[in-house]
């Protein structure tokens, strides 16, 4: 592949697939020994250290870890941030484009596609199967972005087993398609609280505070008093990064919950 080369020893694919890592791991986790930063640098040809620290030169433009003192590494170049102020808030691009990339240099997907991530076709003016395949790897993105930003737990109860928690699109793909892959418009969620969200039997204010429909408070069953009524007013654990929009929690109570 043409060595395509952007204002440093980087290039500009090379950072583009840093960054697409970047948002799909922990930010703690953006270390020399993760194996998928080491994947990364095989694919690039580079070492571990070396993508971690271009990982942790991302972190220094991330508002939400500048708002918590959290700085990343200061040594970044004009590169860096030139790529994050291009991508930033542009995710399906940013998918496409380290796709294009992955594609250019004959390398796997990466990170690889979970097998829970939803699969949704919807083809417009490209066939069915290329639909699908663009869509599985938006939702992937989409997923692991908002679990790593919610440290793979449940933003209202807490639970934090993987294989039950959903990445919930708070302004529905079928309301919006352009917000489909905005980390910003998206909750980590157990199953049952994903459901419960989904069907407006609970909300999310643009205060971070939790809401519970009148449905629910009045139930006379225990189970559904411990699983949903009392959280009612309590504040949702906050991610370590993308934070929810509140345009988007508002657009949720006003238009999905059961008040």
């Amino acid at each position: 592949m043409k060595v395509e080369k952007y204002g440093s020893e980087w290039t500009r694919d090379e950072l583009i697939l840093a960054l697409y890592l970047y948002c799909q791991i922990p930010f703690a986790k953006t270390k020399a020994n993760n194996p998928e930063v080491i994947r990364l640098a095989q694919v690039l040809g580079r070492t571990p250290s070396s993508v971690a620290r271009k990982l942790g030169n991302f972190g220094a433009f991330d508002p939400l870890l500048a708002s918590k003192g959290i700085s990343g590494l200061t040594h970044f170049s004009r590169a860096d941030q030139a790529t994050w102020t291009k991508f930033y808030g542009h995710w399906d691009t940013l998918v496409e484009e380290s796709q294009k990339v992955l594609g250019q240099l004959e390398a796997p997907e990466l990170p690889q596609i979970e097998d829970d991530a939803p699969v949704i076709a919807r083809p417009s003016g490209e066939s069915q199967k290329q639909a699908t395949v663009t869509v599985r790897l938006h939702q992937a993105f989409f997923r692991r972005t908002v679990l790593a930003s919610y440290e793979t737990t449940c933003c209202i109860c807490g639970l934090d087993f993987r294989e039950l928690l959903v990445a919930s699109h708070i302004v529905p793909w079928a309301a919006n398609e352009e917000k489909r892959t905005d980390p910003q418009n998206g909750l980590c969620l157990c199953s049952l609280h994903d459901k419960a969200f989904d069907r407006g039997l609970i909300s999310v204010k643009p205060s971070l505070e939790i809401v519970i429909s009148l449905r629910v408070l009045s139930s006379k069953v225990d189970f559904a008093r411990l699983a949903l009524a009392d959280f009612q007013n309590q504040a949702i654990h906050l991610p370590r990064r993308f934070p929810p929009k509140s345009e988007h929690l508002e657009w949720h109570y006003t238009h999905i919950f059961q008040a």
